[in-house]
């Protein structure tokens, strides 16, 4: 059935949801991978000038950004082995997240995504739509929403 499984996951209840129905699908579907996909998006210095609370050395914004990626990427990746799936890899990449998800999966030769409806996304979200319901639209394979 499934052999290429996409999460996208951004360390959210309803993300954590999508990897363990994601996980089920992989047993159901023997040699599955899945692939969890955490994406972060970049961090201008325009946004910076409006935060009202600085860190004394608050970094690179970006490589800050990417580096926390990487560990809710790893973190879903951890879930997925002890719920004993052993064939999954895990990626951080930046962009935004419906169009950065849809690529990847094209690249990817994603077969499906499985994804939470309600992330941690920001306002922007009521007002624009969810990041679920934009990669439903966009994506070519089948979206199954958790």
């Amino acid at each position: 059935m499934f052999k290429n499984i996409l999460v996208p996951f951004d360390g959210s209840v309803g993300a954590e949801k999508a990897l363990r129905k994601a996980a089920q699908l992989a047993k159901l579907c023997e040699g599955a991978q899945i692939t969890i996909l955490t994406v972060y998006r970049h961090h201008s210095m325009l946004e910076a000038s409006f935060s009202m609370v600085r860190a004394a050395d608050p970094g690179n914004m970006d490589d800050n950004m990417r580096d926390y990626a990487r560990e809710v990427a790893e973190h879903g990746k951890k879930l997925l082995t002890e719920l004993g799936i052993t064939n999954l890899r895990a990626f951080a990449r930046v962009g935004q997240p419906a169009r950065t998800i849809v690529a990847f999966s094209r690249q990817h030769e994603h077969d499906l995504i499985v994804m939470g409806s309600r992330g941690m996304g920001s306002v922007e979200s009521y007002l624009l739509g969810s990041v679920s319901h934009k990669v439903t639209g966009l994506a070519p394979m089948p979206v199954m929403v958790v």
